[in-house]
């Protein structure tokens, strides 16, 4: 069974980090991608990581967000510092089975549940 599970999220105050962990299993993937979704707002990118380790990162999160891939625990993480109010938003990873870095969303195929980042001012 495929699944996608993400962690990590929770309220923090702005300045502060977060590691979302989103645990695959069930499959391989060539790449996995964090989006997140604000209320009112339209899904975004934030960051994708292929198997071989290259990254991707929104130009919003540059500078503060790392993304990283542990292929033993078949884990990927996001490493977010700096949390600003804006960040505030749900957080899901998809996975994708293209090689290369994945940026349109219709091309992820799996989904997990999502995560609740809340940044306070």
């Amino acid at each position: 069974e495929v699944q996608l599970k993400e962690s990590g999220g929770g309220s923090v105050q702005a300045g502060g980090s977060l590691r979302l962990s989103c645990r695959t299993s069930g499959f391989p993937f060539d790449d996995i991608g964090w989006y997140r979704q604000a209320p009112g707002h339209e899904c975004e990118l934030v960051s994708t990581i292929t198997t071989d380790g290259t990254s991707f990162y929104a130009d919003f999160v540059k500078g503060r967000f790392t993304i990283s891939l542990d292929n033993v625990k078949k884990t990927v993480y996001l490493q977010m510092n700096s949390l600003k109010p804006e960040d505030t938003a749900m957080y899901y990873c998809g996975a994708a089975n293209l090689k290369g870095t994945t940026l349109r969303r219709g091309d992820y195929s799996y989904w997990g549940q999502g995560t609740q980042v809340t940044v306070s001012s």
